[in-house]
């Protein structure tokens, strides 16, 4: 589970100077579980104000470390800083951050105004104090006329608005979120996404999120950590996580449908350079080099998204060097509404293309083919980096 070196820069590149400099800081974080490690020795940096996603599928260790964050689970070893402060043994309580579940866990027998306030009623606030944060966090989150129902009279997405209220009543400068949305059903995760990020313009808190649901990352963060083994394959703006993946996972794991995969050799010829699928050789003066050596013979891996790949009927060979066309056949049809997406193969290899719903196309039908090679991305195919 050692960190690379790619990996340790990619993270290092994002940090920030000191503890003080950063929201919440992450100092070679180690947590483990008798003999199994989960984190080892994690280094992050969240800047104030800062939306950072935490992405990855189960087992990643996205929710493990915002557990630590949080203060709900022992460290092995590094340190936690909130807001410039030493927070490594602190008490959850004590850390100044409020945390929404998956769960909503919410009090059945108390009103929404009830739950919102408990917290603060339990640490010992004036009344007049607890009754003016939870009428501004009703307020914020359109609960106002909510306030006296029970949970059992609220919907899904109004229970988890009043779990979003029981934070925001708390006055805090960071928030966690463990996946918060997954128990929503799509229509309420997208009104909810809505909200969220709304919420996070209007306060301008720190906010930590956890989910394996890429829309949710796309859509919220200014930048996504994209987890995998208890490791940041990478940690960037949406844009550039799935425009430049780092490497092969993260590539494959960001995108609906997912990156088309083409394997191939390099042929390098003086300062040409193309990748050969079967028969074809695909030029690749329009791409836009990452890293890593190219080696004559070597095996990569070509990825194209779907929707880099347009539909033409241009000759075969290259289109100012951005395009490259070959011809192919549909092999399946998947009507989605606004767009389509069809299956075809290239030298054998599968290709998912999304085209327009307007192009009418059918079963069997003959195709070319182009390819986006200023949008393609090259890995190396032992390693799986970028290149």
């Amino acid at each position: 589970m050692a960190t690379t070196e790619m990996e340790k820069h990619a993270v290092m590149a994002h940090r920030a100077t000191s503890p003080d400099d950063a929201s919440v800081s992450i100092r070679d974080l180690i947590i483990r579980y008798g003999a199994m490690t989960v984190l080892d020795r994690m280094s992050l940096d969240i800047g104030k104000g800062e939306f950072l996603v935490l992405l990855g599928p189960s087992g990643c260790g996205k929710s493990t470390l915002l557990n630590a964050i949080a203060g709900l689970l022992d460290i092995s070893d590094g340190e936690i800083w909130i807001s410039g402060r030493n927070v490594t043994w602190d008490e959850p309580k004590d850390r100044g951050i409020g945390m929404v579940f998956q769960s909503y866990a919410l009090y059945p027998r108390m009103s929404v105004e009830d739950n919102m306030s408990f917290g603060l009623r339990i640490a010992g606030l004036p009344k007049k104090e607890v009754k003016e944060r939870t009428a501004k966090a009703a307020r914020i989150l359109q609960l106002e006329q909510l306030l006296k129902r029970k949970p059992s009279e609220l919907s899904g997405g109004q229970r988890q608005r009043v779990a979003i209220g029981r934070a925001l009543v708390r006055n805090v400068d960071v928030f966690l979120f463990d996946e918060p949305l997954s128990n929503l059903d799509a229509k309420l995760r997208a009104e909810l996404r809505i909200e969220i990020k709304r919420l996070h313009q209007d306060l301008g808190n720190t906010m930590i999120y956890v989910t394996h649901d890429q829309i949710e990352a796309m859509t919220l963060a200014d930048r996504i950590a994209v987890m995998k083994g208890g490791v940041i394959q990478q940690l960037a703006p949406p844009h550039e996580v799935y425009n430049k993946p780092r490497n092969l996972f993260v590539a494959g794991f960001i995108g609906s449908p997912s990156m088309n995969f083409l394997k191939g050799r390099l042929a390098i010829s003086g300062d040409d350079i193309a990748v050969g699928i079967g028969d074809l050789k695909i030029p690749m003066r329009a791409y836009e080099r990452s890293g890593g050596d190219f080696v004559d013979g070597a095996e990569v891996v070509l990825g194209v998204r779907p929707e880099h790949i347009i539909l033409g009927g241009a000759s075969l060979g290259g289109e100012g060097g951005r395009r490259f066309w070959a011809p192919g056949k549909i092999e399946m049809v998947e009507p989605t509404g606004a767009d389509t997406m069809i299956w075809s193969k290239l030298c054998g290899q599968s290709a998912t293309i999304r085209v327009s719903a307007d192009l009418g196309l059918h079963l069997g039908d003959a195709i070319e083919i182009g390819l986006d090679l200023g949008r393609a991305s090259l890995f190396d195919a032992e390693t799986g980096e970028r290149l």
